[in-house]
């Protein structure tokens, strides 16, 4: 991983150890769905995770998030039922190597990870009075994103995997969870202790796909002004 760059430490930034510290989360974040160890999430190690989630940027100061912690076995296998239903649908969406590839997977950990979260967005919240959401009433959803990539990148620091299962009936998992009408179901996630994490993400190791070379992806005061030599002197 990148170094972080070299400067005089001020009062108000990480030491060197503190920023490669965060950089190491950052760039061994997992999407882990596989290699889960049955040993429990202490009570104080989760406080830390959702509260680190909890502490995540959102537009007006309005957090819009709720955390749903489940642990109940009868609440998993409804989901896990519910994942198997989506996911023979969206196989059914692939075919010859691609759809062999797939079929390999393993996409979800609902009944092996200790611990379920899911993650919801309340449009309707009223704190933050409205700040920010008239002109991009999303921004609400943008959040509690955020509020996600905080605890995954918390669980990362903690030693624990965290995969997002995205291959999910949202009305039914809505109506399996209690979850109101008005309010969102953005993130459900399997959370525990792993054997390993991978050196790189498992979609990429297994062929799925490829991370993509990020000079492609910058563009310079407008979209589509490319230029490799300015991307490089930023060192990408």
């Amino acid at each position: 991983m990148p170094e972080p760059a070299q400067s005089e430490v001020s009062c108000s930034e990480f030491s060197k150890d503190e920023q490669r510290g965060v950089y190491r989360a950052i760039h061994e974040r997992r999407d882990v769905r596989s290699h889960f160890l049955p040993r429990p999430i202490p009570d104080a190690v989760l406080a830390r995770v959702l509260n680190a989630a909890h502490h995540a940027p959102s537009v007006g100061f309005m957090q819009p998030w709720d955390f749903i912690v489940i642990r109940d076995e009868s609440v998993r296998r409804a989901v896990q039922s519910n994942f198997e239903r989506a996911n023979a649908q969206a196989a059914a969406g692939y075919s010859d190597d691609r759809r062999a590839l797939y079929d390999s997977l393993k996409l979800a950990a609902i009944v092996e990870a200790p611990v379920n979260l899911c993650i919801t967005c309340d449009q309707q919240r009223q704190r933050g009075a409205g700040l920010g959401r008239q002109s991009i009433p999303a921004t609400a959803v943008y959040s509690t994103v955020c509020a996600v990539q905080n605890l995954w990148l918390a669980a990362r620091a903690e030693g624990l995997g965290a995969g997002w299962v995205s291959i999910l009936d949202l009305e039914q998992l809505r109506s399996t969870l209690g979850i109101p009408e008005h309010v969102i179901p953005v993130a459900y996630l399997c959370l525990g202790y792993v054997s390993e994490f991978g050196e790189r993400p498992e979609l990429e190791e297994r062929g799925w796909e490829t991370r993509e070379r990020i000079e492609n992806l910058i563009h310079f005061d407008r979209w589509g002004v490319r230029d490799r030599q300015r991307a490089a002197a930023l060192g990408l």
